[in-house]
């Protein structure tokens, strides 16, 4: 599949994981069509196969940054999601996620893995739409949500994999980040990222809601 590039992006998208997603590209926005039954979580109570979702990653400049995006979502089915993801390698990822909950309420979720999923819920949301920001310092990762893309809610604070093992060749391979529609339940889900911006440097204070 082609490679997918979003103007304010100083990197390429490209496509990994199935089946795969469907990308629309337009004034800057990004549109992403999951398929049916996508998600990316890994039970820690156990699971016969590690499930995978179409998504767009791409490899980020050196150094800390900070990745924003607003997410809007056309949820149907339970566990519906747009996702900004970090993603090292099959078994260590971390998932930001504007997702509809069981009580069918939109929420803002974070997953983190490192072999198996944990799963962690933050905040209800009111409407369709979340802003999202991922933020790396140093060996570290940050997660932060926001209803008007002013102040920001730290959600998670961790570490991952610092590269990922090339399973063909053995090297070290760096980590990525890019965008995630997933639809576990349902039959498909469609999620657009508008205000998408990369800035170098992270937030002084990662709690004080700048």
């Amino acid at each position: 599949m082609n490679t997918v590039i979003i103007p304010e992006l100083p990197f390429s998208l490209d496509h990994d994981g199935s089946p795969a997603c469907r990308p629309e590209v337009e004034d800057g926005a990004l549109t992403l069509t999951a398929a049916p039954g996508t998600d990316m979580f890994i039970d820690p109570a156990g699971a016969d196969a590690v499930p995978d979702a179409g998504r767009l990653v791409g490899e980020p400049p050196a150094g800390d940054f900070t990745l924003t995006a607003r997410a809007t979502v056309t949820f149907a089915s339970t566990f519906d999601a747009a996702v900004l993801l970090v993603y090292a390698d099959d078994r260590h990822w971390a998932k930001l996620c504007f997702e509809f909950s069981p009580q069918r309420i939109p929420m803002a979720v974070t997953v983190v893995t490192k072999r198996t999923s944990d799963d962690c819920n933050s905040f209800e949301v009111s409407g369709h739409e979340l802003w999202l920001r991922i933020t790396r310092v140093g060996q570290a990762w940050a997660f932060h949500a926001s209803t008007d893309g002013r102040w920001w809610r730290l959600l998670r604070y961790f570490t991952l994999a610092d590269s990922a093992q090339d399973p063909t060749s053995g090297q070290s391979q760096a980590t990525m980040v890019g965008f995630l529609a997933q639809s576990p339940t349902g039959q498909g889900c469609t999620a657009r990222f508008d205000h998408i911006a990369l800035r170098a440097g992270a937030p002084a204070d990662l709690r004080d809601g700048s």
